[in-house]
């Protein structure tokens, strides 16, 4: 492991890492609350602002984070206030940011009346940015930004400074950036924060700006705000703090405009397990914050996202899960437990009987080998069916299987066809195989069910046989209650003993239907006809339970 972290934390080909590199602590300030809600369609209460600051620096323990735009709205300044007031309570205020503008004297002032103490100065870093937003020259730039720190501090606020659109101004302005720089590193301002605001470097840049960056100015702290537009975030900051970034910004499941900024969780893993850096974050509260985040933002989490995504410590295929079993052939750094999560093993089509035997294992469940095998069997039959099977289904497939096994079968739906039209009967078309014939018949009823045990009572009665009472129609669905479950029907019948068979199936009428077909064959291998009297089907009992 320690060998093969240090051969990763090697810098891309063409520079060394700055000396003192093992040990340097990176800080970690993020800012969902701020670049994160700037995601389309996502607007925090100010509630849920308090909620995400308290998790964000009381269980995660990032360094700082980012809550507000000056300026914005009532709400915002409600929001901001709120967290200051707990903050200011906790002992964390310097910790709690709020980004301004070069806009002497109103933002620090807006930022003073919401009770923060920590101004992050908007200012503009690259020449294209200067020259047709502000329609500026540097000088007058300076100046104002000067007068801006300056009031700040006659304030008691704190200033740090970020040079938007940083990226593009080493590339292009080259000149004009490396002097705001070297401006800022002589004004009292605690951090200078480069943004590659488009997200458009690559780790080469970052390595050669950086190096450049750090080399001129090596004792000045700088943080790297990094964008997703090309999905290389995660590896940008990688080489930020290797050439000398002290600081990272980040957001939780990575918010952001357009692709987003670089995810916490995946920041967080990667200095970890590819640097000797150090960092505060308590690993085992990311997915717990990730998934608040998540139901307050309304932005879904993307099954497949590294670290806090649903399927990440789900192994699929049968081989991995035997693999498990040997030596923990299919395991990497990234266990589950670090993040307070587990690694689950998936049920479907692709499963083998390690899958599922370390699902019964989670579950306390041991099965004999063949009923392994037809459990096995039935889950890949089922696995066709729907996109995946959970843990949670495995009961009611074990229960479906070991009753199956008890009964012998001479008896089976061959096919139906079932209509539901709003304003009309439900009807259906029935094939059955009775003893090796097949009969067909069709029926319409008060549901799709009711017309089910229509058309198959047309064939009993033409063989001149009769149907047990049906007493109790129960159906269930695995813990969870996720609209693709699977439905269990558990009925229960009369025919002069009481008896009762399940179905399993993601068709709630489906799976009647399949307590229905155990049904026929238990009766069929009964040793006694029931009585006339008690084999009636039809009548309202049975219309009020399923119909």
């Amino acid at each position: 492991m320690e060998a093969n972290r240090n051969h990763a934390a090697q810098p891309s080909k063409g520079s060394e890492p700055l000396e003192g590199l093992k040990g340097r602590r990176i800080e970690i300030m993020d800012t969902t609350l701020r670049d994160g809600e700037q995601t389309s369609g996502v607007s925090f209460l100010p509630s849920e602002k308090l909620q995400i600051a308290k998790l964000l620096l009381e269980e995660l323990k990032v360094d700082r984070i980012e809550v507000a735009s000056a300026r914005v709205s009532e709400g915002e300044l409600e929001g901001v206030q709120k967290i200051t007031q707990w903050a200011s309570q906790k002992g964390y205020l310097d910790r709690v940011e709020v980004l301004g503008f070069v806009d002497t004297p109103v933002s620090v002032d807006w930022i003073l009346e919401a009770g923060a103490k920590v101004l992050n100065l908007l200012t503009k870093g690259s020449m294209n940015h200067l020259v047709h937003q502000l329609k500026k020259t540097p000088e007058q730039h300076f100046s104002d930004i000067q007068k801006s720190i300056a009031y700040a501090q006659e304030k008691g606020v704190e200033v740090n400074v970020y040079l938007e659109d940083w990226s593009n101004g080493m590339r292009n302005s080259k000149e004009y950036t490396l002097s705001l720089i070297d401006f800022l590193a002589h004004q009292p301002v605690r951090r200078i924060m480069l943004p590659d605001t488009l997200g458009l470097l690559n780790p080469d840049e970052v390595r050669v700006y950086f190096d450049e960056i750090a080399a001129l100015h090596p004792e000045v702290h700088f943080d790297f705000h990094a964008h997703n537009d090309y999905d290389l975030s995660v590896a940008n900051v990688m080489e930020a703090v290797l050439q000398g970034a002290s600081g990272i910004h980040t957001t939780v499941n990575g918010l952001g405009e357009r692709a987003g900024n670089a995810p916490l969780e995946s920041v967080v893993a990667v200095i970890k397990d590819f640097t000797d850096l150090e960092i505060g974050i308590q690993e085992q509260k990311i997915f717990r914050v990730s998934k608040l985040v998540e139901q307050f933002s309304g932005q879904h989490i993307p099954a497949n996202k590294p670290v806090v995504g649903e399927n990440v410590f789900t192994q699929t295929a049968g081989i991995h899960a035997d693999g498990d079993n040997k030596k923990n052939l299919y395991f990497n750094d990234l266990m589950p437990e670090r993040f307070g999560r587990q690694r689950k093993y998936a049920l479907g089509k692709t499963s083998g009987k390690a899958n599922i035997l370390k699902n019964l294992e989670e579950l306390g469940i041991s099965l004999e080998k063949e009923e392994l095998s037809k459990v096995t069997q039935r889950i890949i039959e089922l696995g066709d069916k729907k996109e995946r099977v959970t843990t949670e289904d495995l009961p009611y497939i074990i229960s479906d299987v070991l009753q199956n096994n008890s009964i012998a079968k001479t008896i089976s739906i061959e096919g139906y066809h079932m209509t539901h039209s709003k304003g009309l009967k439900p009807t259906v078309q029935l094939r059955m195989n009775i003893q090796g014939k097949f009969y067909d018949e069709s029926a319409t009823g008060d549901g799709q069910y009711d017309s089910f045990m229509r058309a198959l009572k047309k064939i009993y009665k033409s063989l001149g046989k009769e149907l047990p009472l049906l007493t109790d129609y129960h159906v269930s669905i695995p813990p969870g209650g996720k609209t693709d479950a699977f439905v269990e029907t558990v009925i229960t019948w009369d025919y002069g003993k009481i008896f009762k068979t399940k179905g399993l199936d993601p068709d709630q009428t489906v799976a009647a239907m399949m307590a229905t077909e155990k049904m026929l064959n238990i009766i069929e291998n009964m040793n006694y006809q029931p009585k006339k009297e008690e084999s009636t089907y039809y009548g309202n009992e049975y219309r009020a339970i399923a119909g």
